[in-house]
């Protein structure tokens, strides 16, 4: 029925077009003539006035035909934009071309100057009547709506926001009004976008906020560099709008521009610096037609590594997982993916010896990214036997695997709580970065580790647990005032891993450059803004207190490592330390039996091992009393 109903509404609609332009060519027939004679009705000499009747019936279906031709009667004019006024003028221009023709074979007189001026007012009227109706539904959906709109500000001034504001303007579904336009160009103040008007440049946005009563605010640069945006966004959270952003130069440069493309700003825009870009298809050939096999792929760095990986054509891709959940999803993504690529997803543990050499015998991988291990602090502080079993010797069972099928090379996925760690599961790290070490001195296997910080939005990252506190209306916990991390995205992260693999010749520690520290309160604080809230008013924060084994700040490289470069800026090579390798594997063996055996002194057996370890007994008890 309602399919019934939108027939007949677009066949009025078109019956109502094809009147309109007969009605039209009437008029413009004897308007030509009249403008001919200065507009004297009595000055017209009859012969012409006959010229004009005589040919009106082939001039009515020569339009009609035309515009048909030209599709002026399928268009939705709602929408009408440069090609349809294009086929406007074509159409025009090519009824008056078969107009001269025709009044040439039939000998029929007519002024010279009808020929230039019937055209002309022809390409005006059917543009009037399209247009019009354009205009009209605008209006009407715009009173219709009115009392229900966002009002909206545009930040850019340039070809993206005007096919953003065309969208709004042209929706029926879109409920927004655009009432305002900030660019920092000069040349630009004063002038129009669809109607809308540049007002300002960007230290105007607080005060225009409140002018025009705006409720929501499109950022769409997406030429402009992250530093600019962060610059922009610290500005418009100091407002109580939402605020949406277009993401990038490839949506603009893909023709994806429009509302649809529109996502919430996060928090890592106010980051303040521009994504890291890493050419992978250059330096991506040492997997090509290898089998790659990725502890920990189900994880969040692990995942990222099997998207990435898979995108550059292995031979075979084996995910290895404790937790099946994680590694279905992944399994399933990729496959969807990649329907081509061979993937086999297997469930099991690195602590497991036994099913390691299965997988390893069964594969034959050539390259190895161990991302499998337990990284949350607090809860290793509490199971500390737990963080050693699975860290040290699923990192050492893993490397021996390695060694023992003839892996080309190992990478082992680190943290920057190695460096002179205060925390169990930082002391473990470093503990594996010693095994990979010392296992890359009497293997052809190439072992190196990988060290880097936070990333945002991993499995235990602060950001999706403030995004779940401000979502239950609050508060927002942050341990200390003063704490800072570095930060960097999953992608960003996993790309310079895969690149540091490129370079590696074993043995080294890379390093990852993280940019600048950030403020977690500052995080916190952006966050519950760009959420639409007014920190400490609508959602509180609460400081808890540094947890057990939490440093204030974190570092990436102890003064002993040295610091070497590499090709690319952003990733340094830390210089192997002197490592006692027969004291230590002795220190592993001890260790092994110890954590087996749930001993109480695992930290104080690990602090002879990494001489960079500190903790504190008595406050970890104090701690545990209080709670």
């Amino acid at each position: 029925m309602k399919r019934y109903i939108k027939d007949k509404q677009l066949l009025l609609r078109r019956l109502c077009l094809l009147l309109i332009d007969i009605g039209a060519v009437c008029l413009i027939s004897i308007l030509s003539l009249l403008i001919r004679y200065d507009f004297r009705y009595k000055n017209i000499d009859t012969i012409y006035l006959d010229t004009i009747w005589t040919y009106f019936p082939i001039n009515i279906i020569t339009v009609l035909l035309i515009f048909y031709i030209f599709r002026l009667y399928h268009s939705l004019w709602l929408f009408a934009g440069i090609t349809e006024l294009e086929n406007i003028i074509a159409a025009s221009i090519g009824v008056s071309a078969l107009q001269v023709i025709g009044f040439i074979l039939l000998k029929l007189p007519i002024p010279r100057s009808y020929f230039f001026i019937f055209p002309v007012l022809l390409i005006i009227a059917t543009m009037a009547s399209r247009f019009t109706y354009r205009a009209v539904r605008v209006k009407l959906r715009k009173r219709e709506n009115g009392k229900s709109c966002e009002n909206v500000m545009v930040i850019g001034a340039g070809e993206a926001s005007n096919m953003i504001i065309k969208e709004i303007i042209n929706s029926d579904h879109i409920h927004k009004v655009v009432k305002c336009i900030i660019d920092d160009a000069e040349d630009k103040l004063g002038r129009y976008i669809h109607g809308i008007k540049v007002i300002g440049s960007r230290d105007t946005i607080i005060d225009n906020v409140m002018k025009y009563e705006i409720n929501e605010i499109i950022i769409a640069m997406p030429s402009v560099s992250r530093k600019e945006i962060s610059k922009i966004l610290e500005i418009c959270k100091e407002t109580d709008c939402k605020l949406y952003i277009l993401p990038g130069m490839y949506q603009f440069l893909n023709g994806e521009v429009g509302v649809s493309e529109l996502r919430g700003v996060e928090v890592e825009d106010l980051l303040g610096r521009d994504p890291i870009r890493v050419d992978l298809d250059s330096i991506m050939g040492y997997v090509s037609d290898k089998v790659v096999l990725v502890t920990g792929g189900g994880g969040s760095i692990g995942s990222e590594l099997c998207r990435q990986i898979a995108g550059h054509k292995p031979k075979q891709l084996v995910i290895v997982d404790i937790y099946e959940n994680n590694a279905y999803d992944i399994q399933q993504e990729l496959q969807k993916r990649y329907p081509n690529l061979d993937i086999v997803t297997l469930i099991g543990s690195v602590r497991n010896e036994k099913r390691l050499d299965k997988i390893f015998d069964t594969y034959r991988p050539n390259i190895v990214y161990h991302a499998a291990a337990h990284k949350h602090v607090p809860l290793m502080e509490d199971s500390p036997n737990e963080a050693v079993k699975n860290n040290v010797f699923g990192t050492f069972k893993t490397a021996q695997a390695a060694d023992k099928y003839g892996v080309e090379k190992f990478v082992l996925i680190s943290s920057d709580k190695a460096v002179n760690p205060t925390n169990i599961m930082g002391a473990t790290k470093r503990m594996c970065e010693m095994i990979v070490q010392t296992f890359n001195r009497k293997s052809k296997t190439e072992f190196v580790a990988v060290r880097f910080g936070n990333v945002l939005g991993s499995n235990g990252s602060v950001i999706p647990l403030f995004k779940k506190q401000i979502e239950a209306g609050g508060p927002v916990t942050v341990t200390h005032p003063d704490i800072i991390r570095y930060f960097m995205t999953i992608p960003e992260a996993v790309s310079l891993v895969l690149q540091a693999g490129a370079y590696a010749k074993g043995g080294e520690i890379f390093v990852l450059d993280m940019g600048e520290p950030v403020k977690i309160l500052d995080l916190a604080t952006n966050l519950i803004r760009l959420s639409g809230y007014i920190p400490d008013v609508d959602i509180k924060i609460k400081f808890t207190g540094l947890r057990p084994g939490e440093k204030l700040y974190e570092e990436l490289l102890m003064e002993e490592e040295g610091l070497g470069e590499t090709e690319n800026s952003q990733i340094f090579i830390g210089k192997p330390l002197k490592i006692d390798d027969e004291k230590f594997h002795h220190q592993l063996e001890e260790l092994y039996t110890a954590c087996n055996n749930e001993t109480e002194y695992i930290r104080e057996m690990v602090g002879e091992i990494v001489d960079t370890y500190s903790y504190n007994i008595e406050a970890r008890e104090e701690v545990a009393a209080s709670e």
